[in-house]
């Protein structure tokens, strides 16, 4: 990281000016962040105190919330407390970090939401199935490559980012580092090198949701086969907040990272950023209770 010898820390996006606001916004994030923190733990102390870890839903279960903890727990924290004390300073370290985490803790995520529309899908369209395809030793090598396929994804993105020169200050407008706002104070041409690895990584996860969406696809043509109609509201009304939630995860984390510097501005980025980074983790316990009733 060449970089660390001429900047040794960057300013962070302030989430407003006056310093009431800011409180305003700490108090927003800390109910966030302590309802993402609460509905999780639940989740993880269910799953890990009972007979659920035994079947592969709530294996899965227990790994997405791991992963909502992390994600909520490398980024809001320190914009809670830049907002209490009314500071913008993250150190160079702990920005470079911060992005590794949160980008290892983000991929891993989407992955694991691409094995588990591929449970919903053996589920609903192949019960008869369901014990050979989704085994003990099959969940735990999925679970595996979920988790070991974030790591070199976020390993790469953050030597790539910081190896490039910072040329245009050291102020961050976001209000935690985030890659596309760490490349805007780049104004060297080997930007282009990242870009190009997003275009990888976009092309993966693209390929990942196609799946899911054709997962959810042939779900709904079998729900829709069910003679009740209370059986089908039933049905659709438990599937369709975890797709709506995942539609918006994907939409808005791809738009932050490749909608092009023309139509960005600093209330856009940030409303895309706690769209795709601190509301799922949230949100996504509710949806995991509505659809698991034993939750």
């Amino acid at each position: 990281m060449s970089n660390g010898s001429s900047i040794t820390q960057c300013l962070l996006l302030p989430l407003a000016d006056p310093w009431e606001l800011q409180l305003w916004h700490f108090w927003l994030f800390r109910g966030i962040s302590l309802a993402a923190l609460l509905g999780n733990s639940l989740i993880i102390t269910s799953t890990a105190c009972d007979q659920h870890p035994h079947t592969p839903r709530y294996f899965f279960l227990l790994n997405l919330s791991l992963l909502d903890l992390g994600c909520i727990s490398t980024t809001v924290p320190k914009s809670k407390a830049n907002s209490l004390w009314d500071t913008r300073p993250i150190s160079y370290t702990a920005c470079a970090a911060q992005i590794f985490f949160f980008l290892f803790f983000l991929i891993a995520e989407f992955y694991f939401l691409t094995i588990v529309s591929y449970d919903h899908y053996v589920a609903i369209c192949k019960p008869l199935h369901y014990g050979s395809l989704l085994g003990s030793r099959a969940c735990v090598h999925m679970a595996a490559a979920a988790w070991g396929t974030g790591f070199p994804h976020a390993l790469l993105h953050k030597a790539n980012t910081f190896s490039l020169p910072l040329c245009g200050g050291n102020a961050v407008e976001q209000f935690f580092c985030e890659i596309p706002q760490i490349l805007k104070l780049s104004r060297s041409h080997s930007y282009l090198r990242e870009v190009g690895l997003f275009v990888i990584t976009v092309c993966v996860t693209f390929g990942c949701f196609v799946f899911i969406v054709g997962s959810y696809v042939q779900i709904f043509r079998a729900l829709l086969r069910i003679p009740s109609e209370q059986g089908r509201h039933k049905a659709f009304s438990t599937y369709l907040p975890h797709l709506a939630m995942l539609s918006l995860f994907v939409i808005t984390s791809a738009f932050a990272y490749l909608k092009p510097p023309s139509i960005s501005s600093p209330s856009l980025d940030l409303v895309l950023s706690v769209l795709y980074s601190v509301v799922p983790p949230a949100v996504n316990p509710l949806i995991c209770s509505l659809r698991n009733q034993e939750l």
